[in-house]
């Protein structure tokens, strides 16, 4: 196996354990993840209604971003056809990221937003093998 190959199924394979994981918590906890985010977000131009909306909007998001990885990585296991689906996961998690860091910045939690962005530098270095 190639070092390009290695470097795909690793970046795919991180992505599907980081938003699955993340749409796992907030399916099993969304009672506290909206809690959290009221908070998150009191001095922010988004009413809160509105943040409930956000976050559902972003856990679909993640979801289908974390089984499209998940699926790239079992297919490639299987018969390398999967890089298709591994890229488009990987695109809809920086969608995805886009959306948290438009978050982050508007609840002027820079250090979080700060955090959001490695993970799109990861994002965007591994469409880069692709």
């Amino acid at each position: 196996m190639d070092t390009e190959t290695i470097a795909r199924f690793l970046v795919t394979a991180f992505f599907a354990v980081v938003f699955l994981q993340s749409v796992l918590d907030k399916l099993t906890d969304s009672a506290g993840n909206l809690e959290f985010l009221a908070g998150h977000f009191k001095n922010s131009p988004f009413p809160e209604n509105l943040v409930r909306q956000m976050f559902w909007v972003l856990t679909g998001l993640e979801a289908l971003a974390g089984g499209l990885c998940g699926l790239g990585v079992l297919f490639f296991s299987y018969t390398r056809e999967g890089w298709n689906l591994a890229s488009l996961g990987i695109a809809v998690g920086g969608l995805a990221m886009l959306a948290l860091i438009i978050g982050q910045r508007f609840a002027k939690d820079y250090a979080g937003a700060a955090v959001v962005a490695a993970y799109f530098a990861v994002a965007l270095i591994g469409l880069a093998f692709f």
